[in-house]
C-alpha cells in the first residue's frame, strides 16, 4: 500500500513538471497552467484537425495519437431516493509530449494523462474533487473503443452504453450510463472550428442526453441515484486562435426535451468570438448547429472564490430565433476547481425568468477568470 502512494505521488510530481516545461505560454510566477495554454501553439509535428472527416463509432471512442490533446468529459445531474441533488463531473484528458518519438522502454511514455473526478453535494454546498495524474506507460492510463482509464477510475463499455466507476477518500461513484439520443457531431460534421489559422480547430461529439442509474457513497453513507449525464470527446492541436482569454460553456437539458450546448470564447477584450457555437437537440435526436450570431449572454452575478477571483456563475442566455430566454444558475457557487488547471465547473439550473419555473439543469464551465489578472492566482497565491 506504502508502495502505491509513494509511485502516485512520483507520477504526479512527474507529470505536473511535465506540464510546466511544455506549454510554451505557461506564465513562469503563476500558480496553475492556463487552460487556455494547453490549446494553443502545437509544435508542428502534431496532426492539425483542418476539415471534416468521417467519424466511426465505436472506433472513435479510442484515443486519437499524433494530436496534442484530447479529452473524454462526463457532467451530470443526480438524485437519490429522498430527492437529495448531486452534481458529478468525471475527466479524462491526455497530453501528448511529442508524435512520432520511439518508445525505448515499457517504462517511457509518449503523453501524460490527467483524470479530474468531482460530485457537488447540493444539500450541502460541498465541493468534492481530486486531479489525479499517470504517464502513459505500464497501462496506468489509457483509451480504447471499449475502456477509458487512468488506474482504477475507469469508464468501460457495456451492451446499453457505459459503466463510470470512480472514488476518493469520501466519495465514490458506481454508474450505468445508457445513451438515450444518438450521437451529436459538433460544428461541421464534427469539425469544430475555434480560430482563423489551418488547424484552430478540433474534433468534437457529443451526446447529449444519458440516463444514469447506480451508487454515490459519501461519507460511507450508500444512496441509489438517478439522473441525467452528458458526454463531450473532444481532439485536435493548437485548438484555440490567437487572442482568446478563456471561454464559456454550457450544457443545458430541458424538462422539455430539448437539450443546449452554448459556448463563448471569450477575447482578451471580453468580447465574443466569431467562432464561438453551440447546438440545438431536439427531443427526437434532431439538431440544429448554432452560430455566434444566434445566441447572446448576459452576466447576472459573480462569486468571489477564496483567492479573490470573481467567477460570473448567473446568466440570462437568449436565443432569439428560438423565442427562447432564461436564465442559468449554480446549484451553489462553491464548485471550483483548485488544481493545476483552475477553473469553475458546476451544476446549474435553468430558470423561466418571468414565473421562476425551473426549466431543466445541466453544467456550466468557465475558464481562464483564474489566470486573467481578476484574482491574486494571476501571481501565485495559492
Amino acid at each position: 500500500m506504502k508502495r502505491d502512494i509513494i509511485i502516485a505521488a512520483l507520477v504526479a510530481l512527474v507529470a505536473v513538471v511535465w506540464l510546466v516545461q511544455r506549454i510554451e505560454q505557461r506564465e513562469p510566477d503563476a500558480s496553475s497552467v492556463s487552460g487556455t495554454a494547453l490549446l494553443n501553439a502545437a509544435p508542428d509535428a502534431f496532426k492539425r484537425v483542418t476539415g471534416p472527416e468521417p467519424l466511426v463509432f465505436p472506433a472513435d471512442h479510442a484515443m486519437h495519437p499524433g494530436f496534442r490533446n484530447e479529452w473524454w468529459y462526463f457532467t451530470g445531474n443526480l438524485s437519490d431516493a429522498a430527492g437529495r441533488r448531486y452534481g458529478f463531473q468525471f475527466t479524462l484528458f491526455r497530453f501528448a509530449v511529442a508524435p512520432g518519438e520511439p518508445l525505448d522502454s515499457d517504462f517511457d511514455s509518449d503523453a501524460i494523462w490527467m483524470a479530474h473526478f468531482a460530485i457537488s453535494d447540493v444539500a450541502r454546498k460541498r465541493f468534492i474533487s481530486e486531479e489525479r495524474f499517470a504517464r502513459g506507460a505500464l497501462d496506468l492510463a489509457g483509451a480504447t473503443a471499449d475502456e477509458w482509464w487512468l488506474r482504477d477510475w475507469t469508464v468501460t463499455r457495456t451492451e446499453d452504453g457505459w459503466r463510470l466507476r470512480a472514488q476518493l477518500d469520501d466519495a465514490s461513484l458506481d454508474l450505468d450510463l445508457a445513451p438515450r439520443k444518438p450521437v451529436v457531431l459538433q460544428g461541421d460534421s464534427g469539425y469544430s472550428q475555434k480560430g482563423p489559422a489551418q488547424g484552430n480547430a478540433s474534433r468534437y461529439y457529443s451526446i447529449t442526453r444519458i440516463e444514469a442509474d447506480g451508487r454515490l457513497v459519501l461519507d460511507g453513507n450508500a444512496a441509489d441515484v438517478t439522473g441525467s449525464a452528458w458526454l463531450d470527446r473532444e481532439w485536435g492541436s493548437s485548438q484555440l486562435g490567437p487572442g482568446i482569454a478563456g471561454w464559456d460553456w454550457f450544457a443545458l437539458q430541458l424538462k422539455d426535451g430539448r437539450d443546449l450546448m452554448l459556448y463563448r470564447l471569450r477575447t482578451e477584450g471580453g468580447e465574443a468570438s466569431r467562432f464561438s457555437a453551440g447546438v440545438l437537440v431536439e427531443a427526437d435526436g434532431g439538431y440544429r448547429v448554432l452560430g455566434r450570431e444566434d445566441f447572446a449572454f448576459e452576466e447576472i452575478r459573480r462569486w468571489e472564490d477564496r483567492q479573490g477571483v470573481d467567477w460570473p456563475v448567473a446568466w440570462r442566455v437568449l436565443l432569439p430565433a428560438e423565442g427562447m430566454e432564461f436564465e442559468v444558475r449554480p446549484a451553489f457557487d462553491a464548485q471550483r476547481w483548485y488544481a493545476t488547471v483552475g477553473y469553475w465547473e458546476g451544476a446549474v439550473d435553468v430558470i423561466d425568468p418571468i414565473d421562476q419555473r425551473t426549466l431543466g439543469r445541466g453544467y456550466l464551465e468557465l475558464s481562464g477568470y483564474a489566470d486573467s489578472g481578476e484574482g491574486p492566482e494571476r501571481v501565485g497565491v495559492r
